[in-house]
């Protein structure tokens, strides 16, 4: 669909709410949806498929085309996106895809990194991360494992762009703080170890995909996950120090 058409489907749907064109826009904006889902790395439980995640998505795509205002200067995709990220994981949370076990490791380690970088001021290791919690490195491997099959959706999107865009939309001045945050992490991705980093960059920057990225670096996909799940703690962590100053 041409640019042009896509801004009479808005100018008509703003005029008239009529819901075929509501239809038309849905349908225009479904690869946005699939191009979240495939972002989320979600590992799918055996009750589940691909299109019911696309089907979730749906439900946060037709709020955002309800409540959007062509008028406010921000880009549809970037105001949608928060609205169809938080509908697929509302839903997957429903289910409880994500045990309420696994979601206080998470904060464990999180706060593990964010405390122990903290006290040393530098990027800490695994073996800092056992001694600190009492824990063998098997332990923490097998916490990280657990955490990479238990919920795909823990992201580095949930960091940055994304997670302030309805804030943006109401109030314009938080992009300044928004800018702030981006800094704040851009420097603490800047100061990951190097195979976290390598990682990072190569599945968020390059568009790399974890089998692609497992190719490149010559280690197995699941190793791949292991050390996405270990940056975004450790980059979650270090995020949350620095929200008292924001």
């Amino acid at each position: 669909m041409q640019i042009e058409n896509t801004e009479k489907l808005w100018l008509n749907y703003n005029n008239t709410k009529d819901k075929y064109v509501k239809e038309q826009l849905i349908e225009k904006y479904i690869p946005l949806i699939k191009h979240i889902v495939n972002r989320m790395n979600v590992n799918l439980p055996p009750y589940l498929e691909y299109e019911d995640l696309i089907s979730y998505g749906v439900f946060g795509l037709m709020q955002a085309i309800e409540r959007y205002d062509t008028k406010k200067g921000i880009k549809f995709e970037t105001y949608a996106y928060t609205r169809i990220k938080g509908s697929i994981i509302d839903e997957l949370r429903k289910i409880d895809m994500i045990p309420q076990a696994v979601r206080k490791k998470i904060k464990m380690i999180q706060n593990a990194f964010s405390e122990m970088e903290q006290l040393l001021g530098h990027s800490v290791n695994d073996s800092d991360i056992c001694k600190y919690l009492g824990i063998t490195k098997n332990d923490l491997y097998k916490i990280y494992e657990e955490i990479s099959a238990a919920c795909g959706v823990l992201s580095f999107d949930e960091l940055i762009e994304y997670e302030d865009a309805r804030q943006a939309y109401r109030q314009p001045d938080i992009q300044a703080e928004k800018g702030e945050v981006k800094e704040i992490l851009g420097n603490a991705i800047n100061k990951l170890p190097l195979q976290e980093k390598l990682v990072i960059t190569l599945y968020y920057y390059e568009g790399l995909n974890f089998k692609e990225i497992a190719e490149v670096l010559e280690l197995s996909q699941g190793r791949i996950s292991q050390i996405h799940t270990k940056a975004i703690l450790r980059l979650r962590g270090h995020l949350s120090r620095k929200k008292v100053s924001l």
